[in-house]
């Protein structure tokens, strides 16, 4: 499994709230959440958000509230994979849950930059800049957690397995 896209890229604590204001949690539609994902950080990254690509942040991305909202947001909004320092526990298990690929590496989040051309093999974990030519050794997802994101999630994930 792979991804490969060009890059979003904000800063540390980067909350629910920011992901998708609170003010947007009157529908679970994941296309009206992706119209208002980011909003309140960066108001041009709907128009300028493109399918496959991807997000970088720092450290303890997706903290705030659990709800389930803000990784819908970020996958509906054509995001492939999110890259940071570290996610907050309850963002990644939500994550892993939505299908939407995450993983952490700290070198990645520092040095690659807005605007960069990356690939990631979930396989192996490693991440390439292709703009810089620079490479990262992030954590590789276990077979069970690719087909989960796979299938478009665990309940996705369950009823296939289970049927």
């Amino acid at each position: 499994m792979k991804a490969k896209g060009t890059v979003h890229k904000y800063g540390d604590n980067v909350d629910t709230d920011v992901i998708i204001p609170a003010r947007y949690l009157n529908t679970a539609d994941p296309k009206e959440l992706a119209a208002k994902c980011m909003e309140d950080i960066d108001k041009e990254f709907v128009n300028k958000v493109k399918p496959g690509d991807i997000m970088v942040a720092g450290r303890n991305f997706g903290c705030g509230s659990s709800r389930e909202h803000a990784p819908i947001a970020i996958k509906a909004s054509g995001i492939s994979c999110v890259i940071a320092d570290t996610f907050a526990r309850i963002f990644y298990r939500n994550s892993i849950n939505i299908g939407l690929p995450i993983i952490e590496c700290p070198k990645a989040s520092e040095s690659i930059k807005a605007g960069d051309e990356v690939e990631i093999d979930f396989d192996t974990g490693i991440i390439t800049d292709i703009t810089t030519g620079e490479t990262f050794k992030g954590q590789a997802f276990p077979p069970f957690m690719q087909n989960i994101i796979t299938k478009g999630g665990l309940i996705n994930y369950i009823n296939e397995t289970t049927v």
